[in-house]
């Protein structure tokens, strides 16, 4: 009995110790962008579109770790993986795409963080654009990889708020586990913008770089700063990657279902955000058309 209650208190250690990269990524993919789309999918179509957390799950968990096994195997990030298999020219093609793309991600997050914060302060919302872009940056200048690292892990729990909400609303939960296990093809051109947004978001082109250098970083932050020295993963340091990416993954996706659960809740929330300035950036980096209209 006391080498068991010893092991358990060993065991939740190395559980959480192993949580990292993984769930970072996880919860970095509940953005505000992310979530405003999530949002309006469910305050215009309901719960239509449900299942695709289903879907998006599987793709997300594969997608980071090819990711992640690239950086643990080459001890490059993907660019640098890129440019040692494709010509020059198609990594360069490659890189500005992503810039173009990061830059309109990034302006659809701040105006999002914003309007949420004007909506709390009621004061001007580029007001917070300002402060939330120069407190990042001085962060990302100024600090060390661990401690970014560590600060992020330990806000990741706080997107259980949307998870508790959606039991707060007291839903349908019959209605919610057909939506979610029988999926319903979409019936107009709305509902089908709103699946490119939700699969244009979920799975973002930013995540595929920073995921690959998430694990580069690591390495370096266990001394391992040379090259040579982070070439090849063991099987433990695999199979320990692949549980923190699954965790965060299917955190993120669950994340992602009971945001667009309490959707009658959220219909004000909506209206606001279609006629915000974040609108706009949020159609231009999930594509033209891609958020549908309010109705």
């Amino acid at each position: 009995m006391s080498a068991a209650k010893k092991n358990k208190p060993a065991f939740v250690k190395r559980f959480l110790a192993s949580l990292g990269p993984g769930l970072i990524a996880g919860a970095a993919d509940d953005d505000p962008s992310g979530i405003a789309t999530y949002s309006i999918a469910g305050a215009q179509h309901g719960v239509a579109l449900l299942w695709t957390a289903l879907l998006t799950w599987p793709l997300m968990a594969f997608v980071q770790m090819m990711c992640a096994r690239i950086g643990m195997v080459t001890g490059r990030g993907l660019a640098g993986a890129l440019h040692r298999k494709f010509p020059r020219k198609l990594v360069v093609v490659a890189a500005v795409a992503l810039f173009a793309a990061n830059s309109i991600n990034i302006g659809a997050d701040l105006s999002g963080m914003a309007d949420a914060a004007e909506m709390l302060t009621h004061l001007d919302s580029h007001l917070f654009v300002v402060l939330f872009g120069v407190g990042i940056s001085v962060a990302t200048i100024f600090f060390r990889y661990h401690q970014i690292a560590t600060i992020l892990k330990w806000l990741a729990p706080v997107l259980f708020a949307y998870v508790i909400t959606g039991f707060i609303v007291h839903p349908d939960w019959s209605k919610i586990a057909r939506a979610a296990f029988i999926p319903s093809w979409p019936k107009n051109h709305g509902e089908w913008s709103t699946l490119v947004a939700i699969l244009g978001t979920t799975i973002s082109p930013y995540l595929f770089f920073w995921r690959t250098s998430q694990e580069v970083e690591e390495e370096k932050s266990k001394g391992r700063r040379m090259l040579v020295r982070r070439f090849g993963a063991s099987r433990r340091e695999i199979i320990t990657r692949k549980i923190d990416i699954d965790i965060g993954t299917f955190f993120s996706n669950l994340v992602m279902s009971t945001s667009r659960q309490a959707k009658m809740q959220r219909r004000r929330f909506s209206r606001w955000l279609v006629n915000s300035p974040a609108h706009f950036s949020l159609s231009a980096s999930s594509g033209p058309g891609c958020l549908p209209s309010q109705r």
